[in-house]
């Protein structure tokens, strides 16, 4: 993957952390800068979870766990970004609204997903 298309996955993630920050109670984003680097240490965070408990423990999969493992890492997220702030309930809610804008824009494609799994098996 170019640097390009990870910069605007970057990009739309800090646009709907915007949109979420104007829909969710209890989750604000001061500026597009604060929600730019947001978005990178939510995707920051998720890899090293993903990294230490697999892919069923992702905040990037789908079901209950993932669900409640986004929120947590959104609630974590403003201990480390200045102008990110948000309730319990407010992560719970953001994990959702995300969740469903998810389901509309993928993070990860099928195409990204075959090329990830073919360059494992060439790598072992």
């Amino acid at each position: 993957m170019t640097i390009l298309r990870h910069v605007i996955r970057f990009i739309v993630a800090a646009i709907v952390l915007m949109i979420v920050g104007f829909l969710v109670p209890g989750f604000t984003v001061s500026s597009f800068w604060t929600a730019l680097f947001a978005a990178i240490v939510i995707a920051a965070i998720g890899w090293v979870i993903e990294a230490m408990f697999g892919d069923r423990v992702s905040p990037f999969s789908r079901g209950i766990v993932g669900f409640i493992v986004s929120a947590i890492v959104i609630y974590v997220t403003q201990f480390i970004v200045s102008g990110f702030h948000v309730t319990v309930l407010g992560a719970l809610l953001a994990s959702l609204v995300i969740g469903i804008v998810d389901l509309f824009i993928p993070i990860k494609n099928h195409m990204d997903l075959r090329n990830g799994d073919a360059g494992n098996r060439q790598n072992t």
